[in-house]
């Protein structure tokens, strides 16, 4: 064991020698979560809504009113009169409008007579999110020109309450288990992959094959390491990260004994599994450009910016071998719910098998010579 002992120390003192590098490996992961979460995470507002009545009628004023009440407001939307359908299809098409909302000629009477009265949104559904937010907002204007009728008429229908049993997460908060397990990665990758490599090019590691040490304890050695740079990392971005997203009671006793545990397992199995990878490279190159395609291949398809119930099946199947996947929703488990241990017992489980396996098949593959 002292042998390991020392490969660790050796591993820290150096590693304690580059404060740029833990640095970086700390601040972007942070950096990273204040831009993605209020990028992302915020309200769309003052989308252009071009409105062309061709009717004039009492109901149709009445909907431009409540329209225009819409975008004083919320500030959703910001109304442009047309006089002409075409121009503003036109307009629309060229990017000058968000959508257009056409009040047909009968919509009043169709009104009054309650004969399905209807109005048209056209959108540019190339951008997913804005037609979605304009669809709900003419929605909730068109619902509004009839509510009492339509609650006199559901009167005795069932209805449907819904209940919220946490507080609204921004997505800021939704966006924090990502960014402490990508803090994580990097600081493995960074602080250990790379590292490794560059030694191992400068013919640095020459010296352990000439000493008993054994390939376990060479890879263990290396493993420790890499799990207590990555676990600094980690509890730093939790810290930060937790108080700048606004996470409620972030230093809960019991919940900062889980996140050390889930942090330690996560650091883990990142480093086993890039030792796994490295354990027969010799070119330094090769890890800075994996580190793009690994970045991409575990973050993404993990649930970390999206829910993995969009992704395609292929993908999904990624998400489930991903050990991202595990760490992300024990993370999510415990800031977001702050759950008990039941809740992220699968999660480290898997993460603990994971990395034996990976680790054993790195020494299977660590070669004592050169």
């Amino acid at each position: 064991m002292h042998r390991t002992l020392a490969i660790i120390e050796r591993e820290m003192r150096r590693f304690s020698k580059s404060p740029m590098l833990i640095v970086m490996s700390m601040v972007f992961p942070l950096l990273q979560l204040v831009i993605l979460g209020y990028a992302f995470g915020g309200n769309v507002k003052h989308l252009t809504l071009a409105i062309v009545d061709q009717d004039r009628g009492v109901p149709a004023v009445r909907l431009r009113a409540l329209a225009g009440a819409v975008s004083s407001g919320a500030h959703t939307v910001d109304l442009l009169p047309y006089a002409d359908a075409g121009v503003a299809l036109g307009d629309l098409r060229n990017g000058r409008v968000n959508g257009v909302l056409t009040i047909p000629p009968d919509f009043s009477r169709r009104v009054l007579s309650k004969n399905a009265p209807r109005v048209a949104l056209i959108s540019d559904n190339t951008d997913t999110f804005v037609s979605a937010t304009l669809s709900a907002t003419v929605n909730s204007i068109v619902g509004g020109l009839d509510a009492d009728l339509v609650q006199q008429r559901l009167a005795t229908a069932p209805t449907l309450d819904v209940v919220e049993i946490y507080p609204y997460v921004p997505y800021i908060q939704y966006l924090l288990p990502g960014s402490i397990t990508m803090s994580i990665f990097m600081m493995v990758m960074i602080g250990g992959g790379i590292i490794y490599i560059d030694d191992k090019a400068r013919g640095l590691h020459e010296g352990y094959l000439v000493t008993p040490i054994t390939k376990l304890e060479l890879v263990a050695g290396f493993n420790i390491s890499g799990t207590i740079k990555a676990l600094l990392a980690g509890v730093f971005i939790t810290i930060i990260g937790s108080l700048i997203a606004g996470v409620p009671n972030p230093l809960d006793p019991m919940r900062t004994v889980r996140m050390v545990l889930v942090i330690t397992v996560t650091a883990f199995a990142l480093v086993s599994l890039m030792f796994f990878l490295m354990a027969r490279m010799t070119d330094p190159l090769l890890p800075r450009a994996m580190f793009g395609v690994l970045n991409t291949v575990l973050y993404f398809p993990s649930g970390a910016v999206y829910p993995q119930q969009g992704f395609p099946p292929w993908m999904q199947w990624i998400a489930a071998v991903d050990p991202f996947t595990y760490s992300v929703h024990a993370f999510k488990s415990l800031l977001l719910k702050n759950t008990g241990f039941e809740a992220i017992a699968y999660d480290v489980g898997f993460l603990v098998v994971f990395s034996a396996v990976t680790m054993t098949a790195a020494t299977a593959l660590f070669k004592r010579t050169l």
